[in-house]
């Protein structure tokens, strides 16, 4: 990772870059499959190092498409991916992890993430992601979809505090985490790692965001990513199938958001007023 890029420092002190790329709906066609490809290498050319992914991601289409782009560069990129509710039992979470370096054609995940809570205890998946973390398999886990009381739970279990990022959703248009969860997450030093980041694309239709962003000579896209990159302990993951895309969300990287842009982004998508239910996609 280059040093003069913006990052975010887990809690075991390894820094990871604050800008990334998703895989979400990556690797399901043929017919762009090269250029999705390209533009995770040209991904890694442009400093966007960590590459988030999933096994539910096209029952691991993605994982496979991943694995295939970072053939011959896997020491240079920081592999996110994450494991089934229902795969995450201690014995479910071990089988489930070989089946991901499988696929990604890699001895070792990054970071590994629950993708969301379902119905096994966090203690018995606590219990799986220190197994693979002391055996060398994972070298950080983490959790996705928490809200505050699911993170309060797991950190009283034993492991629990080993917990290195939360993944939600949030954007300029999903704050609610800024009442009550990102505090929490803030004072316990675990990462905040955003998708959606521009709400599925809706923001780039955004009235407001786009008069400022012509006006300011940036794209809706990059106003929004900025905005996240100037939030302390964030990691955006957008996902992009194209290398222009790649190109204009890593042009961020070298222009961060002033003062008077972050006050008028604040004024136009305001913050939580209050508590609220967990948004999740």
């Amino acid at each position: 990772m280059d040093a003069s890029l913006p990052a975010v420092t887990l809690p075991g002190g390894e820094s990871v870059p604050a800008l990334g790329q998703g895989t979400w709906n990556l690797g399901d066609s043929r017919a762009t499959r090269r250029e999705e490809i390209a533009t995770i290498r040209l991904g890694l050319d442009l400093g966007l190092d960590l590459v988030d992914t999933a096994e539910m991601y096209g029952d691991g289409r993605a994982e496979e498409l991943v694995g295939e782009a970072l053939a011959g560069r896997r020491d240079e990129a920081f592999v996110v991916t994450k494991v089934y509710p229902h795969n995450a039992s201690r014995e479910g979470t071990a089988a489930a992890c070989e089946r991901s370096l499988r696929r990604l054609r890699t001895d070792r995940i990054d970071l590994y993430l629950l993708h969301w809570r379902g119905t096994i205890p966090l203690a018995e998946t606590v219990e799986g992601f220190e197994a693979l973390r002391r055996a060398g398999k994972i070298r950080h886990w983490g959790v996705s979809n928490l809200d505050l009381a699911d993170m309060q739970e797991l950190w009283a279990i034993a492991g629990g505090p080993h917990v290195a990022a939360n993944q939600l959703l949030y954007n300029l248009s999903h704050r609610g985490i800024e009442w009550d969860l990102m505090p929490w997450l803030s004072r316990h030093h675990v990462a905040v790692m955003a998708y959606s980041p521009i709400d599925q694309a809706r923001l780039l239709r955004h009235r407001k965001l786009g008069a400022m962003a012509e006006r300011v000579g940036r794209t809706p896209a990059q106003l929004a990513l900025a905005w996240l990159l100037s939030r302390p302990g964030v990691i955006a993951i957008p996902k992009t199938s194209h290398r222009d895309r790649m190109r204009e969300n890593a042009a961020v990287l070298s222009r961060p958001l002033t003062k008077a842009e972050a006050e008028e982004l604040g004024r136009s998508f305001a913050p939580p007023s209050g508590p609220a239910p967990l948004a999740m996609i």
